[in-house]
């Protein structure tokens, strides 16, 4: 698959090049950990010649997703590419040290373990390179467990109460907990959050000497959706595609 850079105009010789599209990715461009369209592939495409366009996390069944992007920020940006190229990156392991995560990841492990919910289905802890993703039902529960366990969760408050506990068990760690999605929460720095990946953009900025706009702080313009095709036709409206 050809790389971005070579089939899309430069970024400062396209329409609005002073804008970049920041897009989420379950329920906004995929349903949940499914793959994209090829008619949200396509409407990417020709968004991706008015401006410059950028994710975070998304699969798709036939193209490398840093093909279809000029920015890919995973993991909030803490992993991050520019036209398919990987940019700086940050390790959340060596902010943490091995010790103070040990004693984090024993304890979630140890939680899970005493902890009564109807499914458990494997891979709790997932570690990644920028935070560690936590699930009490398992990372490998299917689709309909998923749907099963978020109803569960919405009337007992398991995530909620879980990373209470940690809070309390772990006061003095400088984490953040973010519950998202079905089935699990991240555990990462504090200030790692979904706007860190700005800081790659400003770098861009910097270097070119332009604007640029993105989602919710305010840095940005942030648009609600209630799901891939309502991400499909507010972008038809903006950009006049």
């Amino acid at each position: 698959m050809t790389q971005a850079g070579s089939v899309y105009p430069p970024l400062e010789a396209r329409p609005m090049k002073n804008t970049i599209c920041l897009f989420d990715v379950d329920k906004t461009l995929v349903p949940a950990r499914r793959t994209a369209s090829l008619e949200m592939q396509s409407l990417l495409s020709h968004l991706h010649h008015k401006c410059a366009i950028g994710y975070e996390q998304l699969s798709t069944p036939s193209a490398p997703v840093t093909s279809l992007f000029d920015f890919c920020f995973a993991e909030n940006g803490l992993a991050a590419f520019k036209m398919g190229v990987p940019l700086s990156s940050t390790s959340f392991i060596d902010w943490i040290g091995e010790t103070k995560y040990k004693a984090l990841i024993n304890w979630v492990l140890k939680y899970i373990a005493d902890l009564d919910i109807p499914v458990k289905r494997g891979t709790f802890v997932e570690f990644r390179s920028g935070m560690v993703n936590i699930s009490p039902i398992g990372r490998n529960a299917g689709n309909v467990e998923r749907d099963e366990f978020q109803r569960y969760d919405k009337e007992h408050g398991i995530r909620k109460t879980m990373v209470e506990a940690l809070k309390r068990q772990f006061p003095d760690l400088g984490l953040t907990y973010s519950i998202g999605g079905q089935i699990s929460f991240d555990a990462f720095p504090v200030g790692w959050d979904e706007t860190y990946c700005l800081r790659h953009v400003e770098a861009e900025k910097e270097r070119r000497g332009d604007d640029h706009e993105l989602y919710e702080d305010e840095r940005t313009i942030g648009h609600t959706v209630a799901n891939p095709e309502d991400t499909m036709r507010q972008p038809k409206e903006l950009f006049d595609l």
